[in-house]
């Protein structure tokens, strides 16, 4: 799956699309927004069988809010996300994530 690519490799990639700083605090944001909205999701599906809630509602608006911070950050970029070119850059963003909320990217 990885391409023949280490981790490291595509984080690294990725990292060169996102140096603008706007750009970098905003994929920050958006991206756990995103991983929020998708675990949010997966309860409100669970919570609708025992009735109506605005779980629902919550989820598509983290979701969408998410991805507007991503799109903006590359506004500023000036350059299209990285995932127009290969779908696997979608995992890539949470691990870039990761390695910049520990320091490492």
């Amino acid at each position: 799956m990885l391409g023949n690519r280490t981790w490291d490799e595509w984080i690294a990639h990725y990292a060169t699309s996102h140096q603008h700083p706007v750009n970098r605090f905003c994929h920050t944001i958006g991206i756990p927004m995103i991983l929020l909205s998708l675990v949010v999701g997966v309860v409100a599906m669970i919570a609708a069988v025992f009735g109506p809630t605005r779980l629902g509602l919550l989820a598509l608006t983290l979701f969408v809010g998410g991805w507007a911070f991503q799109f903006v950050g590359h506004a500023f970029e000036g350059k299209p996300p990285e995932f127009f070119s290969d779908w696997r850059f979608l995992l890539v963003g949470t691990r870039w994530w990761a390695a910049k909320i520990r320091g490492r990217a």
